[in-house]
């Protein structure tokens, strides 16, 4: 398939989900042009605020594939990943994002992001949402067993 038929499917799949009740994403994953897998938002339906089109093709995509590590695919999404998928886009090592419709085009249907992206900026304290350091020294044990550990697997 073309960028532009991966594309077609990823609308078609934000249009299907928005009949069943879910929101107006799609997301397909390909692969020298063959679908890995697909998947539309599921939010509302799945009762889980990271049930994003983009998030649950890179689930889906993982288990296909039997790997974390997405390198030599690419993510056609109907619509700019929100913060959340973007990271979760890179964390996956997709090669390419295509999107359809943008960040605004969102906000104007009442899918507003920005605060999000403008949060990263600021330091922890000063967010909106609380943030307070608890027992690091505790935590930093964790971090030292995976700093000596030998057979660990990178990513």
């Amino acid at each position: 398939m073309d960028k532009r038929e991966l594309m077609t499917r990823a609308i078609r799949l934000a249009e299907e989900s928005v009949k069943l009740g879910g929101g107006p994403f799609g997301a397909v994953i390909a692969r020298d042009g063959e679908i890995v897998a697909e998947a539309s938002n599921r939010v509302t339906l799945d009762c889980d605020p990271t049930a994003h089109a983009e998030v649950s093709a890179i689930r889906k995509a993982s288990k296909v594939l039997g790997t974390f590590d997405l390198n030599g695919c690419e993510i056609f999404t109907s619509c700019e990943p929100c913060p959340m998928c973007l990271g979760a886009i890179y964390w996956a090592n997709l090669d390419k994002i295509y999107f359809a419709n943008n960040r605004k085009d969102a906000a104007d249907i009442g899918f507003d992001d920005d605060f999000i992206y403008k949060e990263i900026e600021v330091t922890p304290e000063k967010r909106q949402k609380p943030s307070e350091i608890l027992m690091r020294e505790e935590a930093l044990k964790a971090f030292d067993m995976w700093r000596e550990k030998e057979d660990k697997t990178e990513y």
